[in-house]
């Protein structure tokens, strides 16, 4: 059950003083100024008004002091209040107080979401036009012709894998391949797929997704300096060397 608060409970005991004290003093009044045939208030004041009902006059008084009657209560279905049928002889009860928020069910319109037609299909489809003009472009006027036949009695020393390649060959000079080449992958790959699900947050700032962007720029950046080191310090024999002594041993 809910309580009542405090202020509620001393404004009521206030106003049942000030409804006693009231009861009282009318009480006090009407006793010596009734007359002995039942005159009408109105009829003292000089009027023609009728005699006060007696169960108006009883609803004044409070019920510990309204004398014991073994008469019915009036009628439910007339409509008139029973006298006295409250908490002390009033029929005002306090029940509670109820907050709105708690008991409304307000559903929030969406306002953040868009079609994925036009909106992102025609950025999607000027983005893939850009980059194939570009790549286009860039093929005519850049050479990059072939290697020669591969010879098995001419073995290339460095033997380099491909820029995107060199990361995971960097790995296998540092570990077990089953370790360089499943584990480590693998489980970067796992937090990545895994990221959406830890960071729920559905703010585009980057004030509000820390946790997102920190994870990818520690993936980027781990994999950009294997990439670099393979590219750049890595010379005959796969060996570390430094580029501006040794020379740079790496060919797109």
């Amino acid at each position: 059950m809910v309580e009542i608060p405090e202020h509620l409970r001393k404004r009521a005991a206030e106003a049942r003083a000030k409804a006693e004290g009231a009861s009282a003093e009318s009480a006090a009044d009407n006793v010596p100024a009734a007359a002995p045939d039942d005159t009408a208030v109105g009829d003292v004041a000089g009027g023609d008004a009728e005699k006060i009902p007696a169960h108006l006059l009883d609803r004044g008084v409070p019920a510990a002091d309204q004398p014991a009657s073994s008469t019915p209560a009036p009628a439910v279905e007339t409509g008139v209040p029973v006298a006295g049928s409250g908490p002390d002889g009033h029929n005002q009860r306090l029940l509670t107080v109820v907050k709105s928020g708690s008991i409304q069910d307000v559903k929030a319109v969406p306002t953040d979401k868009v079609h994925v037609w036009p909106h992102l299909l025609v950025a999607e489809f000027l983005s893939a036009l850009a980059i194939t003009l570009f790549t286009t472009l860039f093929s005519i006027f850049v050479n990059a012709p072939l290697l020669e036949l591969a010879d098995f009695n001419r073995t290339p020393n460095p033997s380099k894998a491909p820029w995107y390649f060199l990361g995971l060959q960097e790995l296998l000079t540092m570990f077990h391949p089953m370790v360089a080449g499943v584990t480590i992958p693998g489980m970067g790959i796992f937090l990545l797929m895994m990221a959406p699900f830890i960071d729920k947050n559905p703010s585009h700032k980057p004030e509000d997704r820390k946790f997102a962007i920190s994870l990818m720029t520690v993936h980027l950046m781990f994999w950009a300096v294997l990439v670099m080191i393979g590219s750049f310090f890595r010379g005959p024999g796969f060996n570390f060397i430094f580029p501006w002594n040794d020379g740079l041993f790496f060919e797109l």
